[in-house]
């Protein structure tokens, strides 16, 4: 019995030590994570004992600081783990296309005009082959596709560029990217206009990722219109 006491005696100071370590550590203005590195108790007991120990202003805005720095490292870590992940990802996807028929090509382009091409109308009989993206990558696919399927060459094409007024200063910028990405000279691209963009509207796409968009019609080719609208047809009837 007189062990039982000397030992429950010994565990009270201790705790009592503990706490006033605590404490102390708490008046200096740690967290609960850094007083537990040196006081080895659970948080609950940190937090007993701790509630009403009171923190200087500069104390409490270090704390703050601090747990928003931790935020923003865990924040960091996710998006790294979400980029090393996405790059994955994408490098296995390309992979698996290793080559593209003639046909496959045939194909994506007929999809790419059903999507983004202008069709005939019933008020409009006699309507050009039109495709208008903002996408440099799939501008020059339908490029590839209209000249290796259906025999066009820049010659045949006519290319406009609608640029927002907001980014006006920005036209020959512009123009020559476009120069660029197609392989046409700047001349090519004479046709520029400017839509009007309503300047409370706040645009994403804006400095120098914004390159406006690019239509492009190819002349004298009501009959083509009309071919890949057959072409459209027969993909969409073999599917029903």
């Amino acid at each position: 019995m007189p062990n039982m006491l000397l030992i429950t005696t010994y565990s009270m100071g201790m705790k009592l030590q503990l706490k006033e370590q605590a404490i102390a550590l708490r008046r200096q203005g740690l967290s609960y994570r850094e007083i537990m590195e040196s006081v080895p108790v659970a948080k609950s007991t940190i937090s007993v004992w701790l509630h009403s120990v009171g923190l200087s202003k500069c104390q409490k805005q270090r704390l703050t600081e601090k747990k928003l720095a931790a935020i923003q490292k865990g924040a960091d870590a996710k998006k790294q783990q979400r980029i090393a992940s996405t790059k994955a990802i994408m490098a296995e996807a390309i992979q698996e296309v290793s080559t593209i028929s003639r046909h496959e090509l045939w194909l994506i382009g007929v999809m790419l005009y059903w999507a983004e091409g202008s069709k005939e109308k019933e008020y409009r009989p006699s309507g050009q082959v039109k495709f208008t993206n903002t996408d440099p990558d799939m501008i020059c696919l339908f490029l590839r596709w209209l000249k290796e399927i259906c025999g066009k060459t820049l010659d045949d094409i006519i290319f406009s560029i609608y640029i927002h007024d907001l980014q006006k200063q920005r036209t020959l910028e512009i123009v020559e990217f476009w120069a660029n990405t197609i392989g046409c000279s700047k001349e090519d691209l004479r046709r520029v206009y400017y839509k009007k963009g309503n300047p409370k509207t706040k645009r994403k796409n804006t400095g120098a990722a914004y390159h406006g968009t690019l239509v492009l019609r190819v002349k004298s080719s009501t009959a083509l219109t009309r071919r890949i609208a057959g072409w459209t047809q027969g993909v969409v009837k073999y599917f029903r």
